[in-house]
C-alpha cells in the first residue's frame, strides 16, 4: 500500500506565493528543530528531517517547483523536470548546503548547534584552556595594590619535545581512522552522520611515534609560579586576566589566559563601599559632653579628629580623601567614622557621687533630645 505524500508547502510550513528567503528561513528553522543529532532515536523525527530535505530541494529550484505547482508529485514519479527516478538528494547535504560547510565539513550552524568539535589545525595544534584562579587580599593591599606570586598547577609546554608532541625524527603521518579527512562517518538508520574523528580529533594527522613524555599532546601538567601585580583600589569580585598563562595548547597550539578573580578579606575596623570606608569611634561620654580631639584610626596610619562639645552617639564625621584611591586613579573615597558614646560600667563611690551631683545641676535644657521624645509619647504615659 502506497503512502500519500504531503504537500511541500504544508511541510515547509510556508504558503505557495512563499519567496525563496521564506522558503530558506523556514527550512533552517525547521531542520534544527528535527535534526537527528537533536532528537537520537526519534524516528518521528528522522522521518520529518527527510520530507523537509525533499520538500526544499524541489521548492527553492524554480524549474522543480513549476513541474510540482502544475503536477504536484506526480512530476518526479517518472523522472519528470529532471529528477531521475524519482530519487532525492541526501537531505544532510542539503542541510549543509543551507547552514554552511562542505560534505563532512559538519562547519558554520552545524557546529553551533550540535556540539561541533575543538578548533585543530592540520598540525593538531589545539588551544589551550582558560583557567580561573580565587586569590584573597587583605584590604591594605586592594587599597594601595601589592604584587603576588601564585603557584597553579596545570598543563603546560613539555619540555622534553619543545611542545610538538614527536619524539625526535618522527613525522606526521595521515590518520588511519578516518584517512587523512579528519571526519568519520557513522550511520544512524536511515542517515548517515560525519563527525569529528576522535583519533585525529579533527586534523587528519597524527605523529607516527608520539613524545613518550606528554604521549603526544605537547603538555604535561607542572606546578608554575606566576607574577601578578594587583592594582590599587581593586574591588571585590574583580575578575583579572594573565594572558598566556592558561594551560599550555595542544601539539604547540597557543596557550589559553588564566583569570584572576579577587576577594577582599573582611577587615576587623574597616568596612567598605565603593572607595568610602566606615568604622566605628567609642568617644568617652565626656569628651562628647565636653568636646576635645580624638586619634582615628586610618589605612595611612593615625589622622586627628575634633569632636564638638554636646556630640550625639551615632553622629557621623567625615574624613576627606582618607579612603580608597579609585581604580581608576583620579579620585579617592573618604572614611566616614560614627561616634559610638561609651558609659562608664564601673564606678567607684566617689564617682557615683560627683554623677549624682552632676545630674542634679543639669536642667531640661541638657537633655533637649529626651525632653523631645516625652512629649512626643506623653499619650502612652496616661
Amino acid at each position: 500500500m502506497q503512502t500519500t505524500k504531503r504537500d511541500y508547502y504544508e511541510i515547509l510550513e510556508v504558503s505557495r506565493q512563499a519567496t525563496d528567503d521564506e522558503v530558506k528561513r523556514s527550512y533552517r528553522k525547521l531542520a534544527v528543530k528535527f535534526h537527528p543529532d537533536k532528537n537520537p532515536g526519534d524516528t518521528a523525527a528522522e522521518e520529518k528531517f527527510k520530507e523537509l530535505g525533499e520538500a526544499y530541494d524541489v521548492l527553492i529550484n524554480d524549474e522543480k517547483r513549476a513541474a510540482y505547482d502544475r503536477y504536484g508529485h506526480a512530476a518526479f514519479a517518472h523522472g519528470t523536470a529532471g529528477r531521475g527516478n524519482g530519487g532525492f538528494h541526501d537531505p544532510f547535504e542539503i542541510f549543509r548546503e543551507v547552514f554552511g560547510g562542505g560534505a563532512g565539513a559538519g562547519g558554520g550552524i552545524f557546529e553551533t548547534f550540535f556540539g561541533g568539535g575543538a578548533q585543530v589545525d592540520r598540525e593538531g595544534r589545539q588551544r589551550g584552556s582558560d583557567l580561573r584562579y580565587d586569590m584573597q587580599i587583605a584590604l591594605e593591599e586592594a587599597a594601595f595594590g601589592v604584587e603576588k606570586e601564585i603557584e597553579v598547577r596545570k598543563l603546560d609546554t613539555c619540555t622534553k619535545c619543545d611542545g610538538k608532541g614527536a619524539e625526535s625524527g618522527s613525522r606526521a603521518i595521515n590518520c588511519p581512522t578516518c584517512g587523512g579527512r579528519g571526519q568519520v562517518i557513522s550511520s544512524r538508520g536511515f542517515f548517515q552522520v560525519s563527525q569529528t574523528c576522535p583519533r585525529c580529533r579533527g586534523a587528519g594527522q597524527i605523529i607516527e611515534k608520539p613524545c613518550r613524555a606528554c604521549e603526544g599532546e605537547g603538555r604535561v601538567e607542572k606546578t608554575s609560579r606566576i607574577k601578578l601585580k594587583i592594582p590599587a583600589g581593586i574591588a571585590e569580585g574583580s575578575r583579572l586576566r594573565s594572558s598566556g598563562n592558561g594551560e599550555a595548547g595542544v601539539r604547540g597550539g597557543a596557550p589559553g589566559d588564566l583569570y584572576v578573580v579577587v576577594h577582599v578579606k573582611e577587615h576587623n575596623v574597616f568596612q567598605r563601599d565603593e572607595d568610602n570606608l566606615f568604622c566605628e569611634l567609642p568617644i568617652p561620654f565626656t569628651t562628647a559632653a565636653l568636646g576635645g580631639e580624638v586619634a582615628v584610626p586610618t589605612l595611612e596610619g593615625k589622622a586627628n579628629l575634633k569632636i564638638p562639645a554636646g556630640t550625639q552617639g551615632g553622629q557621623t564625621f567625615k574624613l576627606r580623601q582618607k579612603g580608597i584611591l579609585n581604580v581608576n586613579g583620579r579620585d579617592r573615597g573618604d572614611l566616614l567614622a560614627r561616634v559610638i558614646v561609651e558609659v562608664p560600667t564601673m564606678l567607684n563611690s566617689e564617682q557615683r557621687q560627683k554623677l549624682h551631683e552632676f545630674a542634679e545641676l543639669c536642667g531640661e535644657e541638657n537633655t533637649p533630645l529626651r525632653k523631645g521624645f516625652f512629649e512626643r509619647a506623653k499619650q502612652f504615659f496616661r
